[in-house]
């Protein structure tokens, strides 16, 4: 009986993963689906078809004996980076495939569920903490791949003069919001990374002692008025406070706002996925990338914390906030009297100063599964804390997020730091 009910439990989870890709793409037209308006982006067609073609190459091919492919070529045009597996579909070309449609890779989800349905229900005891571990890991792929769908949605639609609308989501405007204050936290050695209970990510591991030297951390997320004093100080023109590649990035794409912002006469309205509307001045600042963060940070005489300081800031705080579940697709105010709240989870995902690296002793696993983040240790940043496009069962203390220090298309905000 035991077996049976985590066999189902395992089941439950799978089905109400895959079917919550369904939800989000529903509110898009076929047309939408199909778009990439960028190279860093993807189609929602392609994140819906590569997440399946994760679970039918790593867990059926694997275990379903003679296994038959649902198509010959899928495995070469839904493979996103793999080398061990093989070719992969040229990245920033995914845009150019009209075929297969969104039907046909509909078909395709709806075959390879059954197909892992089957295995999972008829998997055999000494086989299923394997396979358990796979599948888990493939869910939690998924649910990355649905925080892209998001995302990447909002930049196809922020491309379009008409300014669609994604989902009509009624977002409170709040008036006014706590005041930012800094916790102080001793030097000390800490514990940091995955202690080994539930899922987690191979580079959140192992876990090791770190010396941390004192630091004070932002009480709450800096606010789109916050960020406005920093444009209205000629910010984006003063290079003191930009490193060299943030202050060539500034000059060679004429950044001047966040992305998605669009300044008419004197006031700034924003692209959102509840439609283009006025500049909410206390909602968190997003859309920025590490080098403007970075440079509002030296601006107001603080520092972003590393990712050391934000998981010993945080990781005791309760994992709740403004995640994909509550439907917004935006980040939202603080209400002035939150003030024990620390939007340290959920909203925007925030930039750190810490390089993305291995932890001491850290070691990729072998084969395709160690190419999920091992190979990725270059010139990236970490951030930390989720966003209104994650999933709230996704997030952990220890989940270590990475992105190049100037990409800005992702909800990605910042907290300020400093010394003690």
């Amino acid at each position: 009986m035991k077996v049976e009910m985590k066999e189902r439990t395992i089941v439950d989870q799978y089905l109400k993963v895959r079917r919550f890709s369904e939800s989000l793409s529903a509110h898009l037209e076929p047309e939408d689906c199909v778009i990439q308006t960028m190279p860093d982006i993807s189609p929602t067609k392609w994140h819906l078809a590569h997440t399946t073609w994760l679970f039918e190459t790593f867990i059926l091919k694997a275990k379903v004996p003679n296994y038959q492919p649902f198509h010959p070529q899928y495995e070469y045009l839904f493979n996103s980076y793999y080398n061990s597996v093989g070719r992969q579909f040229f990245r920033p070309h995914r845009g150019h495939l009209s075929r297969p449609t969104v039907a046909e890779v509909n078909k395709y989800r709806q075959a390879i569920d059954q197909r892992m349905v089957e295995l999972l229900q008829n998997c055999k005891e000494e086989d299923q903490p394997e396979a358990r571990s796979l599948v888990e890991l493939g869910l939690h792929h998924e649910q990355q791949h649905q925080e892209l769908m998001v995302t990447d949605i909002k930049h196809v639609f922020s491309c379009n003069p008409l300014h669609p609308v994604y989902w009509n989501c009624p977002v409170l405007y709040a008036d006014a919001t706590p005041a930012l204050t800094f916790k102080s936290f001793e030097k000390d050695v800490y514990w940091i990374g995955h202690e080994g209970e539930g899922f987690g990510y191979d580079n959140e591991f192992p876990r090791h002692e770190k010396l941390v030297h004192g630091f004070k951390i932002g009480s709450r997320l800096i606010t789109n008025a916050e960020y406005m004093e920093f444009i209205n100080d000629g910010g984006y023109t003063k290079s003191e406070f930009w490193l060299s590649d943030a202050w060539a990035m500034v000059n060679q794409q004429q950044w001047t706002a966040p992305l998605y912002w669009q300044k008419e006469g004197e006031e700034w309205f924003y692209f959102t996925l509840n439609g283009y509307v006025k500049v909410n001045p206390y909602t968190p600042v997003c859309h920025v990338s590490f080098y403007e963060a970075d440079a509002y940070a030296r601006w107001a005489g603080k520092r972003l914390p590393t990712e050391e300081e934000w998981e010993i800031a945080f990781r005791d705080d309760p994992i709740e906030g403004n995640f994909v579940e509550s439907q917004c697709f935006s980040p939202l105010a603080l209400n002035s009297q939150d003030i024990k709240k620390t939007q340290a989870y959920g909203d925007v995902w925030e930039w750190t100063g810490s390089p993305y690296v291995g932890y001491p002793g850290y070691k990729a696993a072998a084969g395709a599964i160690g190419e999920y983040n091992g190979k990725f240790m270059n010139n990236q940043r970490v951030l930390k804390g989720g966003s209104c496009a994650t999933s709230q069962s996704h997030m952990r203390p220890t989940y270590r997020n990475f992105f190049f220090p100037e990409q800005r298309w992702q909800f990605m905000g910042i907290r300020l730091a400093e010394d003690l």
